[in-house]
Parts: C-alpha cells; sequence; structure tokens
C-alpha cells in the first residue's frame, strides 16, 4: 500500500530543490551579467554620440604601464630656454583646459570617437620656450615607446595632451596619465603614457613603428 504522507513528504522536498536550483541558476545569470567598464563615463556630447571607452584595443608594446601620480614627472626638454620637470598636478594646474570631439583611426581597421580633455601641446612649449625654428616634436612614453609629429602639425591644428576621455580620468589601460591626441593621424601616433616631449631638429627622427616600416607622415587621407 502506498504510503500518502512519505509520498507527500518527497513531493515537498522535489519542490524545494527544484526551487533552490532556480534560486541558483537566477543568481549566476545575474552575477554574468555583462557589466559596463566604465559606468561613469559620458556617451553624448554637444549632440553627438561618443564611442564607449571599453570599445578601444589596448595596444601596447610592453602592456598596460602603471604610474604613480604622487612619483610621476613630465620633462620638457631640447630646443627651448627653460627645461621643464613638472608633476602630475603641477601639469593639470598650470595650463588651460580644453574638450575636443575627436575619431582616433587605428591602421587595424576600428576606429572610436571620443571627448576627450587636456591642454595644448603648445601651450606646454610655450611656456618653456621654444626655438621658434625647431622642426620637430618627439614624444615619448614610460614604456620605451616613441613617435614624432611636425612642429608646424603642432602649432596650426590645437592639438590636446588628454588626461580625461568621456569625462573618465585616463584609465591606465587608456594611457594614464597623459595620452596625446594626435588628431587626423593614424592611431600609432596617439602615444599613451606620455613621459617626455623633445622640442627638436630632427625631422627625420623615426618611432617605435616608423622605424619599422609605418609611415612618418600618418596623416589620414580624406575620402
Amino acid at each position: 500500500m502506498v504510503n500518502f504522507r512519505n509520498v507527500l513528504i518527497a513531493v515537498i522536498a522535489a519542490i524545494l530543490v527544484g526551487l533552490l536550483l532556480m534560486g541558483i541558476v537566477g543568481l549566476a545569470l545575474q552575477n554574468n551579467t555583462p557589466q559596463n567598464l566604465y559606468p561613469s563615463e559620458v556617451r553624448e556630447y554637444q549632440g553627438e554620440n561618443l564611442s564607449s571607452m571599453g570599445n578601444m584595443r589596448n595596444n601596447a608594446i610592453a602592456g598596460t604601464q602603471h604610474i604613480d601620480n604622487e612619483t610621476y614627472r613630465l620633462n620638457v626638454t631640447g630646443l627651448l630656454n627653460t627645461t621643464l620637470n613638472m608633476s602630475y598636478d603641477e601639469v593639470l594646474s598650470s595650463f588651460q583646459c580644453y574638450q575636443k570631439v575627436v575619431t582616433l583611426h587605428c591602421v587595424e581597421g576600428w576606429s572610436t570617437k571620443i571627448l576627450w580633455e587636456g591642454f595644448l601641446v603648445q601651450d606646454l612649449l610655450e611656456q618653456a620656450g621654444f626655438d621658434p625654428d625647431a622642426s620637430t616634436v618627439i614624444f615619448y612614453a614610460n614604456d620605451g615607446y616613441s613617435t614624432a609629429l611636425p612642429m608646424s602639425y603642432i602649432k596650426d591644428n590645437n592639438i590636446l595632451i588628454a588626461y580625461k576621455m568621456n569625462d573618465v580620468i585616463l584609465p591606465s589601460e587608456r594611457g594614464f596619465p597623459f595620452q596625446l591626441v594626435a588628431e587626423s593621424q593614424y592611431g600609432y601616433k596617439w602615444i599613451k603614457w606620455v613621459t617626455t616631449i623633445e622640442v627638436s631638429n630632427d625631422s627625420s627622427y623615426l618611432g617605435t613603428w616608423e622605424s619599422r616600416g609605418y609611415r612618418n607622415n600618418a596623416t589620414i587621407s580624406k575620402p
């Protein structure tokens, strides 16, 4: 004869186990919901839709550089009246800040439209008193990367060195403390983790990728 009490207990136990399993699965799915890496970033500026910072690829010759802003120094050297050696806070407090939406185009075929905030390279060089006959500005990064741009390009295009993107302070993987916003140039000119800027007359200087065959003139051709 069937023991209905035992059957009832078994049914209740099965239901409880099922509910428990459903809760565990639900919790796992909830925990696996994709999270925004940069939840405070802005995605629209003056009517323009912006790319997410998370869409950018972290291209680097030696991996992400982790720089301590307390010990960081920006060195400005070369054909100058005064060599500069500035802390992170000194840089931020010394120059007028600007915002500009600029799209980074990579030679790999991807691009991102970002709101950049920073200061003008020209303002920095003017404070140091650069030689008006200097032809080239060479940028060096913490990982040994380097690239160069004509002085005329720097002066004629209001080129920024950024410390924020999409209203977020540059994360380490995006170039903290400073990234060059090389507008109208391919991405290998957008040097990250900038530590030294040299004013030079060496217009033939070849940076990291340029010395490996990339064009020194990285201007993006307009369609």
